[in-house]
């Protein structure tokens, strides 16, 4: 009995916790009564021919806004920094609304009810002004809202499965054929809920078709309104709304917006790929296996009057720990490299505990980017750490400017780069310049977490007693070879597969190069889709698009270089303490 009673109290327990795990968050679920308020925001223009989103409440753009002025909702850094810009809108929705009232800038959803051409409010856009629209109109620009959370989308068929689908965002404008922008200034919204009790309502869809009417006449779509760049445009904004019941639970309404269109992912080319490199590492571990027991083996032996003299790697046994040159700036590199490795791994190592806790829902926009942000700042200690005792271990003296390069060198480089980038962006008056309280929010993560923990990595690092290296290290350098062309330490970078050693023991900058290298490709394909499948055509996304892209393919390079410097730092120690040495 005392067991049973156990068992249904862990079973409790457990429907308790199974209960309550649903509202995590980012994703519980917002129930609607009779005349609750169901909020409609807005977000920022996009265009996937520009990296210049706007302000839906940018002015030259006319938008009706609410009569108490639009007012921006609270969003993660991540949201922020990726350029998300949440509105209030003149789209209150209202369930089961009752009273019967009509705001020349509101629209009011009433459920189960549905509205046809209701009057929104008018604008007169100038000629200026219009010029701008048809502008985005024809860079095909997208007006974002959402409604509880849930993206307005337009509907799209899948050419090859025939499914009906979502694409998020719908059209500025259109365009006809002979090149006339016309801008859409009828918006029908079809909102789908759920209800299991005829008591709490769930939004479970919301899309939207959009027509271009003149003079707010609904049902004559035969005239389009196009805007005039030579004179004032008076525009009359309107709207309809169907309310329509669902059988698709709340947990599921993000399906057809998840679905990706012809994701062009080639699996054969991908497995391939992996494959390859799967046969080509372990023939290459094979060899060296073989070529290095060998080697340990003869070094090893002793009565042999071959071994003399030293021959092989063994030559370079006096000289192979010697400290490279500029070793503070590679400590540096290194250090800040495992510092983003780390951040990477704990990322996407723990991307399913992240999904369980929420932080990747759809609706939570920016949690993952502000999680990974964290990541990277908390990992500061581990790039001082890192620093501070390969630094110690090559023998260096400043300790105190390695500190300060540590902490400030490469996040001052993109921090700058960052700075710069968003001159553009406020030059061209988009949504995405970072405001100023954010901007400062990140010099505050960056002086008052970041750097304190660097400080502290580095003091542990120094404290920790020196590296000791398996031989001892001449004091006067071998002279080394003039090597061929292809063994350049720049050409080896490029094409990779080089040993870090041999008879050039200035490996430690040749194996951070080598893995590094791959960071170079990245940017080159970068250029390489940039002008295959980009569209592209002003100098401000053209500019963006590169600086992030050279941003990334830094960061790239120092994190794979890193990898690669320490996993040679390790095999060079592992031989290197299998040989004897008088």
């Amino acid at each position: 009995d005392t067991d049973r009673m156990k068992f249904a109290a862990l079973v409790l327990f457990v429907q308790i916790i199974a209960s309550n795990a649903f509202y995590l968050p980012g994703v519980a679920p917002q129930n609607y009564a009779k005349n609750d308020l169901v909020d409609l925001n807005v977000n920022t223009l996009s265009s996937p021919d520009t990296l210049l989103p706007y302000d839906y409440y940018f002015e030259r753009f006319h938008f009706c806004q609410p009569e108490v002025g639009a007012v921006s909702k609270k969003e993660s850094l991540g949201s922020i920094l990726f350029g998300d810009r949440l509105f209030s809108s003149p789209f209150e929705v209202h369930s089961f609304f009752f009273w019967e009232k009509v705001l020349t800038f509101l629209i009011q959803l009433k459920m189960l009810k549905n509205e046809k051409c209701k009057p929104l409010c008018s604008s007169d856009i100038p000629a200026q002004d219009a010029k701008f629209i048809n502008a985005r109109i024809r860079e095909r620009y997208t007006l974002n809202w959402d409604v509880d959370g849930l993206p307005a989308g337009h509907i799209v068929t899948d050419e090859k499965s025939n499914q009906t689908l979502h694409n998020v965002g719908f059209q500025l404008g259109g365009v006809f054929l002979d090149g006339t922008p016309v801008l859409n200034n009828y918006y029908s919204l079809k909102i789908s809920y759920h209800t299991d009790d005829n008591e709490k309502y769930r939004v479970v869809g919301v899309e939207v078709t959009t027509y271009s009417i003149s003079d707010g006449k609904c049902e004559d779509r035969n005239s389009p309104v196009i805007l005039d760049e030579s004179k004032t445009t008076s525009v009359k904004f309107a709207y309809s709304v169907r309310w329509e019941a669902s059988t698709k639970n709340w947990g599921t309404r993000w399906d057809n917006y998840l679905y990706v269109l012809d994701p062009q992912i080639h699996w054969f080319s991908i497995i391939n790929s992996i494959v390859i490199v799967l046969m080509l590492t372990g023939m290459i571990a094979m060899i060296l296996l073989r070529a290095l027991h060998k080697d340990i083996m003869r070094y090893n032996s002793f009565g042999d009057e071959d071994q003399s003299e030293d021959f092989g790697w063994k030559l370079v046994h006096a000289d192979v720990f010697r400290p490279p040159q500029q070793r503070m700036f590679l400590a540096v590199l290194v250090g800040n490299g495992v510092q983003l490795f780390l951040m990477a791994f704990v990322t996407l190592g723990k991307l399913g505990v992240f999904a369980a806790l929420g932080f990747l829902s759809p609706s939570f926009r920016g949690a993952l980017s502000t999680v990974v942000l964290i990541f990277y700042v908390c990992f500061a200690s581990a790039a001082g750490y890192v620093s501070a005792r390969l630094y110690k271990m090559m023998h260096g003296e400043y300790w105190r400017r390695n500190v300060g390069l540590t902490a400030f060198l490469i996040p001052g480089a993109v921090y700058i780069i960052f700075l710069v980038l968003n001159f553009f962006l406020i030059g061209a008056q988009s949504s995405s310049a970072v405001p100023f309280g954010t901007m400062f929010a990140l010099i505050a993560m960056w002086f008052l977490i970041s750097v304190p923990l660097c400080v502290v990595g580095a003091y542990f690092g120094y404290k920790h007693p020196s590296i000791d290296n398996p031989v001892k290290t001449n004091q006067i350098p071998r002279q080394i070879p003039t090597q061929p062309l292809y063994l350049n330490k720049w050409i080896a970078a490029l094409i990779g597969g080089i040993l870090p050693f041999g008879a050039d023991y200035n490996w430690a900058w040749r194996a951070f190069m080598t893995a590094g290298a791959s960071g170079f490709y990245v940017f080159m394909y970068s250029i390489l889709y940039y002008a295959r499948r980009l569209t592209i055509d002003n100098f401000p996304s053209a500019v963006l698009y590169f600086g992030w892209s050279f941003v990334m393919s830094i960061l790239f390079t120092i994190l794979t270089g890193s990898v690669g410097y320490i996993a040679c730092l390790y095999f060079v120690r592992k031989i290197f303490s299998s040989i004897k040495v008088d």
